[in-house]
């Protein structure tokens, strides 16, 4: 966004401080209104906020800058645009992304109700795009309350199909692609999913190129289905293929729940791997690139 990147990684820091996210794991209110709370909210899984906190911090500066005297701009600017955004990520931000989850927790418990297969796809279709919003947080407390309750969840054995669909299209992509540092991204990204954390291979990768993310999606939208129609239900919380062990009944040991388990998953991985390699990726797209690093004025020749 062509802003100030020091500022902008200043506030980062601030919103996922140890402090916050113990905060946020212990439901502690930032501050009440009546009946309204305004929750703190751990950041660490979502990119929407610090977008929003950088697009803040830029346009803050710059207004800030038509009118404070350059005297003083090193020291002022600073620390209101650092105060106000994460003030505002806070008390708004946050829990606008609290509250939306919520309805959208309750939107999904009816649509669970209603038809499993249906729930399952549209749950799995979108769920790391409400990753990358932070909305998932309204869907992290129903499958957790349900490991506590009742000792397994049907919603987490759904929700681990995307994590083996991204790293599939991750897998496609190091395979197909002829370029060195892509390869090494792709796979590094694969091998992270597998393990159960998709960051790599959606932010290293997928999202980069864009077209695998929505291969991905796709093919999750498929996993999720079938996890509904085979009523896949899982015992502990760890996903993807190192979860595969999950789907065993601690009670009557590797039945039928098993394998449909690891006929879905290894399904969706063929499936966003096929797509992705067919559709969703070639040698002659552009990479996103990152942020090239700002040059060193004392260093310019």
């Amino acid at each position: 966004m062509d802003g100030n990147p020091i500022l902008t990684a200043v506030i980062g820091g601030v919103i996922i401080h140890p402090t916050v996210i113990e905060a946020a794991n212990n439901s502690l209110n930032i501050w009440s209104f009546g009946n309204l709370n305004f929750p703190f909210v751990s950041y660490t899984y979502s990119i929407f906020p610090m977008i929003l906190a950088a697009w803040m911090v830029k346009k803050l500066e710059a207004w800030l800058k038509t009118w404070v005297s350059i005297y003083v701009q090193a020291i002022f600017i600073p620390m209101v645009v650092i105060g106000l955004v994460s003030a505002v990520t806070f008390i708004l931000t946050g829990p606008v992304i609290t509250w939306l989850s919520q309805g959208l927790a309750v939107g999904l418990q009816t649509l669970l109700t209603w038809n499993v297969p249906i729930f399952g796809a549209v749950i799995d279709g979108f769920y790391q795009i409400l990753v990358i919003f932070g909305l998932h947080w309204g869907i992290i407390p129903i499958y957790v309350n349900d490991f506590a309750t009742l000792g397994y969840s049907y919603l987490s054995a759904m929700v681990s199909m995307p994590i083996v669909a991204q790293g599939g299209a991750a897998l496609a992509v190091a395979i197909k692609s002829k370029n060195p540092k892509v390869k090494e991204l792709g796979y590094a990204g694969a091998i992270s999913a597998f393990s159960g954390i998709t960051e790599p291979a959606i932010y290293g990768i997928n999202l980069r190129f864009r077209k695998p993310f929505i291969m991905a999606s796709i093919a999750s939208a498929v996993g999720g289905f079938l996890t509904g129609v085979f009523k896949i239900n899982m015992w502990s919380i760890i996903g993807s293929i190192i979860g595969l062990p999950s789907f065993i009944d601690p009670v009557n040991g590797i039945t039928s729940n098993f394998w449909y388990a690891v006929f879905v998953t290894f399904l969706t991985l063929a499936l966003s791997f096929v797509l992705t390699y067919i559709w969703g990726y070639n040698d002659d797209m552009v990479m996103a690139e990152k942020r090239e690093k700002p040059i060193n004025p004392g260093k310019r020749k």
